[in-house]
């Protein structure tokens, strides 16, 4: 119930008598039975077809088993019909009982795409993101596609003869889903890492956040059921009229940008029930000890109409009371609402930080709630700019005009709050032309609003993977990207006061202003350590294809994880393709692609055509080599992010540098994967100079 009518309440004992419920209204439909062995069923869910919504919401009662169990049973789709576990009004979700498609294979390397999910296309059901998670068991890597778009991902590594409860990386891994979902493709790829003598079983399924496995292990055959999460869903046209429902809060949004309309009905404050029918909430507010205010009066009309005269002028004046009373409490509690998220999200340590600290103070904002919803027009869903795992961004204008992107943080964990506070400070001191800079904060809404320069031109990975005609993308554009990103993370691991690892490097975090000039972005995950520390220790973030593998297995993050991110980047760069390929001819990552052609002597194969045809071919190797070393599995053979910009740079001076020799091909550093037996790259391309201008140090020759 609105606060509007807070009020009107101060006159509910003066006009009624509540009596006190004595037993939980029913929350099926008058008339029908409402539970199914211990399983309750509500409306518009029911047991026969008068008591369901329609045929989508009608439940069989299986009563030959002991105890009875209930199944979904729509008519129009067999694999609908489902067991169900448990239903909610609350959350609008139903549980059902999910089969386990195990897919063997007797080879341990190679591509598979099943469909593992009921498509649920056409029904009123949707699969649920924040109630379920995406589960991988097997060896390699399992994806959630739709259409062609890698929707959630993770890596598993096999270990024979290991059993274990739960999923943890080991055997089974597990991630979430960013959208609600009508259907799913489960795609996984056997790495070949330790291959076994015997057929590997893999099994990819979208199933309850809550749900553990009783025990993993090789060769991971799963037979059984496991719980999965349903939305349902509802239109106005087929509920009562007079229901108290909402639709903004219930909208289902989709992978491809679309919203599903809903409506999520509730009972009023003071009721309880099934809101999802007439009457079907009652009152739980009873009134004890009252005195009636109606009653027989044998006075005469005249005292009865000043009586009532007078009755009204104090009604009056308690409504018009009441009401400055309310604006009066509202103002308050939105001011202590404030004072709460300020503190909350650290602002009186960030107070600290700014005072301690000068010349901060013209550097770092702090922006009120208000300013930043007049600026995003109260964060209308037509300013966002993007989605992304730490947050969306909105677009923005300030008083005087500026453009900002403001981005609306997911809730800060509290136990990290003077590490986030820290961060916004350091970021806010960061000035460098290439990183994305930081213009301040808001810290009292219920999560945290950062305030950053507006980028006109999108992201690199846009601009890599789209092709744009307007604008070309020539091999020396590519470069400077290259070089212009390197230099930014050079600077934050080495010319800041205090080392900052970016920890999500990717073409999609590097934005592109008016001069298409790399700014690097996105420091959600960002942190900053000791100048004498050489690691973090943290739980495993990042994005599926940009991942240092050794931080995935170690979960210690050094500043060579941001190096074999960039590595993944740069090779975006060279071969025009995804750092993941969903294509079904291509069953490995880029990083494994780039490595394994550099490794057989078939780095032409991999290039983009149009970086072959426009560079001098002794750039372009050279740039394939510092990939190439980035890339190193070993994260001590990897180069520092100061060297690989003075490298790059001496790329596109074209002036041969000392520099460059750290970036020669080494037989030994790739005998972890294979052994290199000489380095004469085959190369076609008709522009390009004679083996005898090449430059001696971008070569080891056999």
């Amino acid at each position: 119930m609105s606060l509007e009518f807070l009020p009107l309440l101060l006159l509910v004992p003066w006009l009624m008598v509540l009596d006190q419920s004595t037993a939980a209204p029913s929350l099926a439909k008058p008339g029908c039975e409402e539970s199914c062995g211990n399983l309750t069923i509500p409306y518009p869910f029911g047991l026969s077809a008068s008591c369901s919504l329609n045929s989508w919401y009608l439940i069989k009662c299986d009563n030959s088993s002991n105890p009875p169990k209930a199944f979904l049973n729509s008519f129009l789709q067999v694999e609908l019909q489902r067991e169900v576990i448990s239903v909610s009004i609350e959350n609008q979700t139903i549980t059902t009982l999910l089969s386990i498609v195990n897919f063997c294979d007797g080879s341990s390397q190679g591509s598979r795409i099943i469909t593992t999910g009921t498509d649920l296309s056409g029904s009123p059901f949707y699969y649920s993101k924040d109630r379920n998670k995406l589960m991988f068991v097997g060896c390699g890597n399992g994806l959630v596609t739709q259409k062609q778009n890698v929707l959630s991902g993770c890596t598993s590594i096999c270990s024979e003869g290991t059993t274990l409860t739960g999923c943890y990386g080991i055997n089974c891994c597990q991630s979430l889903v960013p959208f609600d979902l009508s259907s799913y493709i489960a795609n996984f790829t056997n790495s070949g890492i330790q291959e076994g003598a015997f057929p590997r079983c893999n099994a990819a399924f979208l199933v309850d956040q809550t749900w553990v496995p009783d025990k993993v292990a090789e060769p991971f055959v799963f037979l059984g059921y496991a719980p999965v999460v349903w939305l349902w869903t509802l239109q106005s046209k087929e509920l009562d009229a007079g229901l108290l429902c909402n639709k903004s809060e219930a909208t289902v949004k989709l992978e491809d940008g679309t919203s599903v309309a809903n409506l999520r009905c509730h009972c009023g404050h003071g009721a309880e029930g099934n809101p999802y029918f007439s009457n079907g909430c009652q009152a739980i507010q009873g009134c004890t000890n009252c005195t009636d205010v109606f009653y027989y009066s044998k006075k005469s009309p005249t005292i009865i109409l000043v009586s009532s005269i007078f009755t009204s002028i104090g009604v009056l004046l308690i409504l018009f009371g009441g009401y400055l009373l309310y604006k009066t409490l509202k103002k308050r509690r939105n001011k202590r609402q404030k004072q709460m998220f300020f503190k909350r999200n650290g602002g009186l340590l960030l107070q600290q930080q700014l005072s301690s600290n000068e010349g901060i103070l013209d550097k770092a904002k702090l922006f009120t709630a208000k300013e930043l919803e007049k600026a995003t027009d109260h964060f209308n869903e037509n300013r966002i700019l993007g989605r992304g795992g730490q947050g969306t961004v909105y677009k923005g204008m300030l008083p005087d005009g500026k453009i900002v992107a403001v981005k609306k943080s997911k809730l800060v964990d509290e136990n990290q709050l003077e590490q986030f506070i820290n961060e916004v400070v350091i970021l806010s001191q960061i000035n460098h032309r290439n990183v994305v800079k930081l213009l301040g904060c808001c810290l009292e809404t219920e999560v945290p609003l950062l305030v950053y320069e507006f980028i006109i031109n999108g992201t690199l990975y846009s601009l890599i993977h789209n092709e744009n005609k307007e604008f070309p993308f020539p091999w020396s554009t590519r470069l400077r990207i290259a070089t212009e990103v390197a230099g930014a993370l050079a600077y934050l691991h080495s010319a800041t006061s205090v080392p900052i690892y970016h920890r999500d490097i990717k073409s999609s975090n590097i934005l592109l202003d008016e001069k298409y000039r790399a700014k690097v972005s996105d420091f959600g995950t960002s942190r900053s350590i000791a100048i004498d520390q050489t690691h973090l220790t943290t739980g495993v973030q990042g994005t599926f294809g940009y991942l240092d593998p050794e931080y995935f297995q170690s979960s210690q993050f050094t500043e060579k994880s941001d190096v074999y991110s960039f590595g993944v980047v740069l090779a975006e760069l060279l071969t025009g393709k995804k750092a993941i390929s969903t294509t079904t001819n291509e069953d490995r990552s880029l990083a494994t692609n780039f490595l394994l052609a550099t490794d057989r002597n078939r780095l032409d194969t991999i290039i983009h055509t149009e970086i072959s045809q426009q560079g001098r071919k002794e750039d372009i190797i050279a740039a394939a080599n510092i990939a190439y070393r980035c890339l190193n599995l070993n994260g001590k053979k990897r180069p520092t992010m100061k060297e690989v910009t003075i490298a790059l740079e001496a790329i596109r001076s074209h002036v041969p540098s000392e520099a460059l020799t750290n970036f020669q091909l080494d037989k030994g550093d790739t005998a972890e994967r294979s052994v290199i037996s000489e380095v004469n790259y085959t190369w076609t391309n008709t522009n390009s100079t004679s083996s005898s201008d090449v430059h001696p140090l971008l070569f080891e020759t056999s």
